[in-house]
């Protein structure tokens, strides 16, 4: 019965890895192609924008960006910033991040970039941002529930995460007294044995 529990553990581990490497695939495949429509409207701005330019060039007419294509610039910039929102998303679920310096994905742990050497700026956790959200965001009653939910355990993880952060520090601070301690020991142990020698010497 214990081998069958197993195995019936183990099956229903894969399925959840599976389902979970499924819905993220699906998930970033649905926000590539909001990223690639909203990159065709960008284009269709860009055509635009040209054609103004070019009819101000036949009609030999001076052009004003402000004047003329603010109202195009400000759609771009918004849809700029909703595409990179975007990206950012899709970084997420792939666990990684993009290098300020040379645009590369990296991993989201990544202290320096493999690719240009720049030191990478410290993230906060994703349960803060996540916190945020919740917080600047109006929960619908029916939802409110589920929201307190969500929040308790992502203040949970934060808590256990500070506190395995205090160990591994508290560990490093233990390593690096016993290393000091130990060349003490060595040094003394050296300076006995040189004296000592000395004697015989003598």
């Amino acid at each position: 019965m214990e081998f069958f529990e197993k195995i019936g553990k183990k099956a229903s581990e894969a399925y959840k890895i599976t389902a979970d490497k499924t819905g993220k695939i699906a998930k970033e495949t649905k926000l590539k192609l909001k990223i690639n429509e909203l990159k065709t409207q960008v284009n269709d701005i860009y055509e635009e924008i040209g054609k103004k330019v070019y009819e101000k060039h036949i009609r030999e007419e001076n052009i004003s960006i402000q004047k003329d294509l603010e109202e195009e610039c400000t759609k771009i910039d918004v849809l700029s910033d909703e595409i990179d929102n975007l990206l950012k998303e899709c970084l997420e679920l792939k666990d990684k991040k993009q290098c300020p310096k040379c645009y590369k994905e990296i991993a989201r742990e990544d202290k320096f970039c493999p690719n240009c050497g720049e030191k990478q700026t410290k993230e906060p956790p994703r349960e803060i941002e996540i916190l945020k959200d919740l917080e600047n965001s109006k929960v619908k009653e029916d939802n409110k529930k589920e929201a307190e939910i969500v929040k308790e355990n992502l203040q949970e993880n934060l808590k256990n995460d500070r506190q395995e952060k205090q160990e591994d520090k508290n560990q490093e601070n233990n390593q690096e007294k016993e290393k000091n301690n130990l060349e003490k020991t060595v040094e003394i142990e050296s300076d006995v044995k040189v004296s000592e020698n000395r004697n015989k010497e003598k």
